[in-house]
């Protein structure tokens, strides 16, 4: 929580609570209640529907039935009650069912099987081998005194496939079995009634019992396809002859759980034992609750927002000295002590404001001076690190130099490396220091113009673990130790002086180890001649993933690419010195057996003019004057 809460804030919510939540709570009430009559409504809709649809069908089975019922009469009438192979094929009696036929758009076919099963029939389709079956099962139906309604088919194919169901009734007469007459009613009419209903956005179909589908008012669905899939006509077959006339609507899903949100319900047709089944998506069938809520929504967030604009308005009007006080502190705060406050007030914000102004200008010559002192300590501090690493590398005449090219070369593939500016300076402080170390080495091993014995070497190994040992009590430079302790590790694990191994090594000791290595084969040393700045980088790549790291490598090979680093090769060659001593003396140098077997010949390299060391002597040979005339030249003490 803020320790201080703005007066906007305070004023703005006062204002706010005052004119906003009222309007909140009389609309998300009027909201509700008429949320509340949507649904009733959309679900008395479908039942209505439902009901209404299977009142129709229910009206025109019986009808049909009647029919069957007085075509019967007629026929015993027009036979006298015999309708055997010799009388069923009468005329009067053909037309009888000619007339039947055509008395209603919805009959495409019937027939009358007397009880041999012969007889005849008319009507504008010709049954298939599924009809033929549903007539035989209508004809054992008879038999058996029975009225007997067939499962749905479609017959013929393409634009002229019709949907039909057969509904037969059997002949009687004195209680005795004439025959049967069969009727295949065209579903075309319970189709249109279906595409009617389906104009409203609703979905429609009828199934039977079982939950195969009766009809529909699209294609999408197949006639006699299994629905029990569906939960509400799931709920239909379980329920079976307990169906309510009248079932609510209910939510359920279509296609398992995450599937799309339906509303339905279903009317059972009893005398068929069918149901007609209305179904809609849920967010169609609430649409008008929810058109009705972003509505209201949107009238509230209106009202909200033009309250706001005049609460803030009012606040404003209040607040605004304040705010420009505030403003002003805040720059003051982030040492921007160049902020006045201007503003025109009587009040005693005016007042403090005028003292405000006379603090900011007492505060900001107290700051420069500060700020003056500061860059006065830094430049103290970063010339005391130059001047001791400047004097590392003077104590030492062949890396004069060294400290100043490393740090460069560093900072060069730390920002290659895209590392932040507070890293490249601790990169650059870290790298001038890297062999402060060597202070502590004695001039004998450090200024050895020849090769380090195995001795000597572990002593020059000690100078990283003594700048660390040096810089450590200084508390600034606490970051910049691991790269002066740790540049002469190697990925491998074989450096020194922890052997660390691979992502042990920090970044910071990586990166100097790169420069390092680069600028010592880019110069002359004791021990070899300096090499082409091309050669050494391959030299440095045959290293990569043993001792040095290959971010770092690719850094430095990017930037030497860009041409951003140049070489300056040395003016002053180097020269090689020999000189013999007698056969006696055993010199600790790397020797030649000169051709005289009387003395042996040691050989030293340096820059001229310069002293010469020789470690058989054990002291320096100076103020002896040489003629050059090549690259090598002999004396002898």
């Amino acid at each position: 929580m803020p320790a201080r809460i703005p007066i906007l804030y305070v004023i703005l919510s006062v204002l706010v609570l005052v004119s906003v939540v009222p309007m909140y709570f009389y609309s998300a009430q009027v909201e509700s209640i008429n949320r509340e009559r949507l649904i009733t409504n959309e679900r008395l809709l479908q039942n209505t529907v439902t009901r209404s649809l299977a009142d129709d069908i229910s009206q025109h089975q019986e009808s049909l039935r009647m029919m069957l019922a007085n075509l019967s009469s007629a026929l015993q009438v027009a036979s006298g009650g015999d309708i055997t192979s010799a009388h069923v094929e009468a005329p009067e009696l053909r037309a009888l069912l000619e007339n039947f036929v055509s008395s209603s758009e919805d009959l495409a076919y019937a027939t009358l099987l007397n009880a041999d099963g012969k007889g005849i029939s008319a009507g504008r389709i010709a049954p298939d081998a599924f009809l033929q079956r549903e007539l035989e099962r209508a004809y054992a139906a008879a038999r058996d005194g029975r009225v007997y309604n067939g499962q749905t088919l479609v017959v013929g194919s393409g634009k002229s496939s019709r949907t039909v169901m057969l509904v037969s009734a059997p002949v009687m007469y004195g209680g005795r079995f004439l025959g049967m007459i069969g009727s295949v009613v065209d579903l075309q009419f319970l189709i249109r009634r279906l595409q009617e209903v389906s104009r409203g956005e609703l979905t429609p179909y009828v199934v039977d019992s079982q939950g195969r589908l009766v009809a529909a008012a699209t294609h999408d669905y197949a006639t006699g396809q299994d629905m029990t899939n569906l939960e509400i006509v799931k709920n239909f077959v379980e329920q079976g002859s307990k169906a309510q006339l009248v079932v609510p609507t209910r939510e359920f899903s279509v296609g398992g759980k995450n599937g799309v949100k339906m509303l339905g319900t279903y009317s059972p047709v009893t005398n068929l034992d069918w149901a007609v089944v209305v179904q809609k998506p849920r967010d169609d069938a609430y649409r008008g609750v929810y058109e009705m809520q972003r509505t209201a929504r949107l009238l509230a967030l209106l009202a909200v927002l033009f309250s706001v604009a005049i609460s803030f308005y009012a606040a404003r009007r209040i607040t605004n000295p304040l705010e420009v006080l505030t403003d002003s502190s805040r720059a003051i705060a982030r040492g921007d002590f160049s902020q006045r406050v201007k503003l025109k007030s009587r009040t005693e914000i005016g007042e403090l404001a005028a003292t405000f102004n006379t603090m900011s200008e007492e505060l900001e010559q107290f700051v420069l001076d500060l700020k003056r002192a500061a860059n006065e300590n830094r430049e103290l501090f970063m010339g005391s690190i130059q001047m001791l690493a400047g004097a590392v590398d003077e104590k030492d005449p062949y890396t004069r130099g060294h400290s100043d090219r490393v740090t460069r070369y560093s900072m060069m593939i730390a920002r290659e490396l895209g590392q932040t500016e507070d890293f490249i300076e601790i990169v650059r402080i870290s790298a001038q220091l890297h062999d402060v170390g060597k202070i502590g080495i004695e001039d004998r091993i450090l200024k050895k113009p020849g090769a380090l014995t195995p001795e000597e070497f572990d002593v020059m190994k000690t100078h990283t673990t003594k700048g660390a040992n040096i810089l450590r009590p200084v508390a600034q430079l606490k970051d910049m130790i691991p790269g002066i302790e740790l540049h002469h590790e190697s990925l491998d694990g074989r450096g020194y002086p922890r052997g660390l191994k691979g992502e042990e090594i920090p970044l910071l000791p990586r990166i100097i180890a790169v420069a390092d290595t680069f600028d010592a084969l880019t110069t002359n040393r004791p021990y070899q001649n300096a090499h082409d700045p091309q050669a050494a980088l391959k030299m440095i790549h045959s290293l990569v993933g043993k001792r040095l790291d290959p971010d770092a490598v690719a850094a430095l090979t990017a930037i030497y690419g860009r041409g951003e680093i140049r070489i300056q090769r040395p003016s002053v060659p180097v020269l090689t010195a020999e000189i013999a001593f007698p056969t006696p003396a055993k010199p600790e140098a790397s020797r030649e057996q000169a051709p005289d077997t009387a003395v042996a010949v040691e050989t030293t390299r340096f820059w001229f003019p310069a002293e010469v060391a020789f470690p058989r002597c054990g002291s320096r040979v100076s103020g002896v004057r040489f003629r050059v005339s090549g690259p090598s030249f002999r004396f002898q003490v």
